[in-house]
C-alpha cells in the first residue's frame, strides 16, 4: 500500500453530500426515462416528487420507508466518516416522520491503496450511530473500487396517514430549522487543513447528531411538511418545498442559524466549490441575495437538520413541545402565496 494518502479527504473532489449530481443534470436524468413512471397504488411516495425516501404501504396501519445514501469521505478520521454517513442516511427516514428499524451498509474501498483496517473503523462508526438510533446494522454489500465510498440503505416504518412529505406546506406556514448551517464550509476548511480543533468538534457534533425528532413530529398534524437540508443547501431544499406546494417563501437572512466560526472561513473564501453549483441552479428563482450571502444559502450540508412547515396557529405549542424534547429550533421565515420569485431573502 505504497503512496497511500494519509487523509481520506484527499480522495474526495466533492465530499459528503457535496458530491451530489447537480440539480439540473439530475432533473435531466430523472425526467428523460419513461421507466420511472409508477403505477403501483401501494407506492405512496416514489420519485414523482422530490422526497427524501420511498414509502410503500404493506397493511392498513403500516407503511415501509426505504432510502439509500452514500458519499465519498467528508472527514479524515474513518470512525467519524462512518458516523456522519450513517446519521445522514438515517435522516431520510426521520424526514418522512418515520421510525428506522434496520440498515444495510454500502462500502466501496480501494483495498490495494487504503488499509482494510480503515474500512473496519468506518463500519464501527456507522454501527455506533445505528446503536444510538436503536437499530441494527444488519448486513450490506461491498466492492473493491478506486474510490472510498460509504453509506447506508435504511428501512423504516410509518403509519400511512402520518407520512410527512416535502410538498405539504400551506400559505402562511412558519419555516423552522433543527440544526445550524455551515457543515460544508467547515468540511472544506478541514480539507484545506485550515480548520481549528474547536471548529472540527462543531462539525462532528452537528453532522453526527440524529434527526430523531422527526419520528415524533410525524405524529402531529400541525407539521404540514418536512425535509432535511443536505447537498442542495438550504435554498435548494426550500425551493423544492415551495414548488411541491405551489407556494413561495420569505426568509430572514439574519435569522439563519450558523455554526460558530463559519463566517470567518467564508470571509477567507473557504467554502465548497459546489456552493456555486447550487447558486447557479437556483439563482433565477431567488430574490434579495447580496454578494457572498449566497454561501449561507447554498452551502451543501451533510447530515443537515430538518426543515419544517408549521401551522402558524400552533407556533406556541410547537415551540413549547420542542423545549420539552430538548430540541433546539430556529424560526427563519414563512411560506407565502406563489409569486414571481420562489424564495425572497429579506435583509
Amino acid at each position: 500500500m505504497e503512496n497511500t494518502p494519509k487523509r481520506l479527504t484527499e480522495w474526495s473532489e466533492g465530499s459528503g453530500c457535496g458530491c451530489k449530481i447537480a440539480p439540473a443534470i439530475l432533473d435531466q436524468i430523472l425526467n428523460s426515462s419513461s421507466s420511472f413512471i409508477q403505477s403501483d397504488p401501494n407506492l405512496l411516495v416514489g420519485n414523482s416528487g422530490k422526497d427524501d425516501a420511498a414509502v410503500y404501504q404493506v397493511s392498513e396501519d403500516i407503511a415501509v420507508i426505504n432510502t439509500v445514501d452514500f458519499f465519498t469521505p467528508i472527514v479524515d478520521d474513518p470512525f467519524d466518516f462512518g458516523r456522519i454517513a450513517a446519521a445522514n442516511a438515517l435522516s431520510d427516514v426521520y424526514a418522512m416522520g418515520g421510525k428506522p428499524i434496520f440498515a444495510n451498509a454500502i462500502l466501496s474501498w480501494p483495498v490495494e491503496k487504503l488499509a482494510p483496517e480503515l474500512a473496519a473503523k468506518v463500519m464501527e462508526g456507522a454501527k455506533s450511530i445505528c446503536k444510538a438510533a436503536g437499530i441494527e446494522l444488519a448486513g450490506g454489500h461491498s466492492i473493491a473500487a478506486k474510490d472510498p465510498i460509504f453509506g447506508l440503505s435504511v428501512n423504516g416504518i410509518v403509519h400511512p396517514h402520518k407520512i410527512k412529505t416535502n410538498n405539504g406546506a400551506k400559505n402562511g406556514d412558519l419555516i423552522y430549522l433543527t440544526k445550524q448551517l455551515g457543515v460544508g464550509v467547515l468540511a472544506t476548511a478541514l480539507k484545506r487543513q485550515k480548520i481549528s480543533d474547536v471548529d472540527y468538534s462543531s462539525l462532528i457534533d452537528t453532522a453526527c447528531r440524529l434527526n430523531s425528532i422527526g419520528e415524533i413530529l410525524g405524529n402531529h398534524e400541525e407539521v404540514h411538511a418536512m425535509t432535511d437540508v443536505t447537498g442542495f443547501g438550504l435554498l435548494g431544499h426550500l425551493i423544492e418545498m415551495c414548488e411541491g406546494a405551489g407556494l413561495s417563501a420569505q426568509i430572514d437572512l439574519f435569522k439563519l442559524p450558523m455554526i460558530a466560526g463559519v463566517q470567518e472561513y467564508i470571509n477567507q473564501f473557504i467554502f465548497p466549490d459546489n456552493t456555486y453549483r447550487n447558486w447557479n441552479a437556483y439563482s433565477t428563482k431567488t430574490k434579495g441575495v447580496v454578494g457572498m450571502d449566497l454561501v449561507k444559502l447554498c452551502d451543501p450540508q451533510t447530515s443537515g437538520g430538518l426543515m419544517l412547515a408549521i401551522d402558524p396557529e400552533n407556533k406556541t405549542w410547537f415551540e413549547e413541545a420542542m423545549k420539552l424534547q430538548n430540541q433546539v429550533i430556529w424560526e427563519i421565515g414563512r411560506f407565502t402565496e406563489k409569486n414571481e420569485s420562489v424564495v425572497e431573502v429579506m435583509q
